[in-house]
């Protein structure tokens, strides 16, 4: 598929695809004419990608998030230590990031249960 197709069914428009090409987030084969092709498989790998930036993490880290899911589907994953202590560092900010967010989540979660809007939490689902 070409990039237009790749961005109508990712909601990832196609600049943005674009540099996560240049980060090395995604990988596109060049047709003779020079056009981008993807596949079924960078339908995900986009979505992913989109995710983890979204969630705070750098484009090189998510590329190696990225690379190391894609390696847990093989048999016996590699890692070397160096990575595996970047990933426990990045582990212990995320894990920091999550206590932070969830203290605001539920600090907004109980305002909302006090105000005469409380109805509002089981729309969200946040009751």
């Amino acid at each position: 598929m070409k990039i237009g197709e790749l961005a109508e069914r990712t909601g990832i428009p196609p600049r943005m695809l674009r540099y996560y090409e240049e980060q090395g987030l995604l990988v596109s084969e060049r047709s003779a004419n020079g056009y981008r092709s993807y596949d079924e498989a960078d339908v995900e790998r986009a979505t992913r990608a989109r995710g983890l930036v979204q969630a705070g993490l750098t484009t090189r880290l998510a590329k190696v998030v990225l690379d190391v899911e894609r390696q847990c589907a093989m048999a016996q994953p590699t890692c070397s230590r160096e990575l595996a202590e970047m990933l426990a560092t990045e582990l212990a900010a995320l894990d920091e990031r999550l206590a932070c967010l969830t203290k605001s989540r539920d600090a907004v979660a109980e305002y909302l249960a006090l105000t005469r809007n409380g109805d509002l939490l089981r729309a969200v689902g946040a009751a």
